[in-house]
């Protein structure tokens, strides 16, 4: 059996490290918003070239700070994708503002500059761009069009750590990039954890009131906030994984070769010119995409979809009043994607074996 992912081997390969963050956290006595955080936050700011980095609970939370420290609330419009995590889409609402949703560009599965553009109204006020499955989106179109527009852009990293648009790091083009540690990304910690960073040392001081009550001193709270904070065993865990992060992004791209050079029959992911893919996850397009999903699954391959059903496209969300048809290529996307197996661990005997068990279904 392949599984479609496993955490424990990673684990495994630090695991070392790993038992002496915790050790040294639990000997501290200390737990919430202290030296780990601080370090982490130094760490993940000096990693990316930004001028700050803020840990806060999750990446939920880190969309949803980052819009409410540019200013973005009820009445409000913000742009994103349906083809995403539910998460991105209610952290908008979580703010109070209304998410617009627009088409992605099959190719690469992120927001289409073009459809971003034929979304704006006079209410808009931001545009959320997802870095999906560890791509970079077309950053200079869409950076662009917020300046034009005067819109705050906020990246959506929750699946590209490490990531890389022209050679700069995803989350340092726009105003702020807002990242996921769920235990299953590139860089995950052992619970829920999320960050964002920017360039602007204002934003940087917002976000650090807002996930702490609005705090700036104890007892003191300057304006509303919440509480969304990284716990030190998280930060401690996320140092670890910090060091490995690009060692261990060069091994998910090596799988994504050996991939790409021994699938002929379906439709490969293309990686943008302009970008450096994470892959976190790597998927392809089946026309027949259930059919080949439900065989694998009986030769023991283990795959998901991400994701089947668009934002615009489930139940909770039918108010948004965008209905089957109304985003074409979000649509199709749904219908063909499969992600196939690829994690730290994954041989690639592995991967070859997927591969084959593909061609003979597909070839």
């Amino acid at each position: 059996m392949i599984p479609f992912n496993q955490l424990k081997p990673l684990h495994d390969l630090l695991a070392d490290e790993i038992h002496e963050a915790l050790r040294r956290v639990a000997d501290s006595g200390w737990y919430i918003l202290g030296p780990e955080v601080e370090a982490f936050e130094a760490e993940f700011a000096a990693y990316h070239g930004a001028a700050g980095a803020v840990g806060v609970a999750s990446g939920t939370d880190a969309i949803e700070l980052a819009l409410r420290a540019g200013g973005i609330g009820a009445g409000d419009e913000a742009i994103t994708v349906a083809h995403t995590a539910m998460a991105t889409v209610t952290a908008i609402e979580s703010t109070g503002a209304k998410p617009v949703l627009a088409d992605i560009d099959l190719e690469t599965f992120t927001l289409d500059p073009l459809a971003a553009q034929a979304a704006i109204s006079e209410r808009t006020r931001a545009i959320v761009v997802v870095h999906l499955y560890g791509q970079p989106a077309d950053m200079d179109a869409l950076k662009g069009l917020a300046e034009k527009h005067n819109l705050l852009l906020i990246e959506d990293c929750a699946q590209a750590h490490g990531a890389e648009y022209k050679g700069r790091k995803v989350g340092t083009i726009g105003d702020m990039g807002a990242f996921s540690f769920y235990p299953t990304k590139n860089m995950g910690a052992y619970g829920d954890g999320g960050a964002v960073i920017t360039g602007s040392r204002e934003y940087a001081e917002r976000l650090e009131k807002l996930r702490n009550y609005g705090q700036t001193t104890r007892y003191r709270h300057q304006s509303r906030g919440t509480n969304s904070r990284l716990d030190e065993m998280q930060a401690a865990v996320l140092r670890v994984k910090l060091r490995h992060l690009d060692r261990h992004n060069g091994r998910r791209r090596e799988m994504a070769a050996l991939y790409d050079a021994n699938l002929r029959s379906v439709t490969t992911p293309a990686e943008a010119v302009d970008g450096r893919h994470a892959y976190h996850l790597y998927v392809i397009r089946d026309r027949d995409r259930d059919g080949l999903m439900a065989t694998l699954q009986e030769r023991g391959i283990g795959t998901l979809i991400h994701y089947p059903i668009p934002a615009h496209l489930q139940e909770s969300h039918r108010d948004l009043g965008l209905p089957a048809g109304s985003l074409p290529q979000t649509e199709r996307a749904a219908r063909e994607i499969l992600s196939l197996p690829l994690y730290i661990g994954l041989g690639d005997d592995e991967v070859m074996r997927v591969c084959e068990e593909i061609e003979k279904l597909r070839g």
